[in-house]
C-alpha cells in the first residue's frame, strides 16, 4: 500500500513538473514574440478565435475542432499586410476500450492580404496522403517538370491558374524550398509549416512568403 501511494505521489510531482517546464517554455515563447514585433514594427496578439473563422475558406485553418490561433502577429513587412501565427486544432479518436482520447495539433502559418482575388491553389509537398488520394481519384495537376511533380502535389479548382502561378521559376524556388506548403485564395497567400517554428525563422519565413507573391507573373493583376 506504501508503494502504491509512494509511486503516486512521484507521478503527481513529474506531472506538476512538466506542466510548469511547459508554462515557463510558452512564457518564454509569448515573450519571443512580443520582442520581435517590436523589432519589426508590427502589433501582438496572444490569442485571436476570430481568425480561424475569418479565413475559413483556407483548408489548412479549417481542420478539427476547437480552432483557434495565438502569438499573432500582424502589421506590414516589405509593404505587404501581413499576419504570422501559432494554430491550433483538434482531433479526436477511440482506443480499444471505447474511450475518447483528444489530440492536439500545432502549426505555424503566414498570411500576405492583397488587393486582387484569386481561384483557389494549394501546393503542397508530396506525401503518402496524397499519394493515397491520387489512387483514389483525386488527381492533382501534372508538370512538365517531373521532378517537381514528383516533389510537390498541386490542386485547383482553376488549371489555367495552376499553370500561370506554377512557371519555371516558381518550380526553380519551391523545389529549393521543399519545406513550404502554399495555399491561395481570394485575398490571401498563405504558407504553412507542420511544427511551430522557432521565432527567429520568423523574418526569414516572411521573406520567403514576399518572395513567392514577387514571383506571380505581373499580368495576372492587369484588369
Amino acid at each position: 500500500m506504501g508503494g502504491v501511494i509512494f509511486l503516486a505521489i512521484i507521478g503527481l510531482a513529474l506531472v506538476i513538473t512538466i506542466g510548469v517546464f511547459a508554462h515557463l517554455r510558452e512564457k518564454k515563447r509569448r515573450e519571443a514574440f512580443q520582442m520581435l514585433a517590436t523589432q519589426l514594427g508590427m502589433r501582438y496578439v496572444q490569442r485571436d478565435h476570430a481568425i480561424a473563422s475569418r479565413y475559413s475558406f483556407l483548408d489548412k485553418l479549417r481542420q478539427g475542432s476547437n480552432r483557434y490561433a495565438f502569438n499573432v502577429l500582424s502589421g506590414d513587412f516589405d509593404g505587404h499586410p501581413v499576419q504570422v501565427f501559432d494554430f491550433h486544432y483538434e482531433t479526436h479518436s477511440h482506443d480499444s476500450k471505447g474511450r475518447r482520447q483528444t489530440h492536439h495539433h500545432y502549426f505555424s502559418f503566414f498570411i500576405l492580404e492583397q488587393e486582387r482575388s484569386f481561384p483557389e491553389l494549394r501546393v503542397y509537398p508530396e506525401g503518402l496522403f496524397s499519394k493515397l488520394g491520387q489512387m483514389l481519384g483525386f488527381d492533382d495537376i501534372d508538370f512538365e517538370s517531373l521532378e517537381f511533380s514528383r516533389a510537390f502535389c498541386v490542386r485547383s479548382t482553376d488549371k489555367k491558374f495552376a499553370y500561370d502561378i506554377c512557371h519555371a521559376r516558381m518550380m526553380e524556388y519551391l523545389l529549393a524550398h521543399r519545406d513550404l506548403s502554399l495555399e491561395i485564395e481570394g485575398p490571401c497567400v498563405a504558407i504553412s509549416f507542420p511544427r511551430r517554428l522557432d521565432v527567429a525563422e520568423i523574418p526569414e519565413r516572411l521573406r520567403q512568403l514576399v518572395e513567392i507573391r514577387s514571383l506571380f507573373p505581373d499580368y495576372l493583376y492587369r484588369d
